[in-house]
């Protein structure tokens, strides 16, 4: 049961943490236009691959995942 309880307060925890992001995504300043980020511009459209921002927003997940699982260890 102990174990159950842990995996909900961590999952809690994430989704706030998930839901804080998507709330002041907008207000980060650089993020979706880091250097390496891809766009392509047509007449009829524009695609855009944000690289290097998927590549700082993995590394952050990662440390923070990290600390996050020793903790509740």
């Amino acid at each position: 049961m102990e174990i159950i309880g842990r995996a909900l307060l961590l999952v809690g925890i994430a989704l706030g943490i998930v839901g804080l992001l998507l709330m002041l995504g907008a207000k980060i300043p650089l993020l979706g236009k880091l250097p390496g980020d891809l766009i392509f511009r047509r007449s009829e459209y524009t695609f855009y691959f944000p690289f290097t921002t998927s590549i700082v927003v993995s590394l952050l997940l990662t440390v923070i995942l990290s600390i996050a699982f020793r903790l509740f260890r």
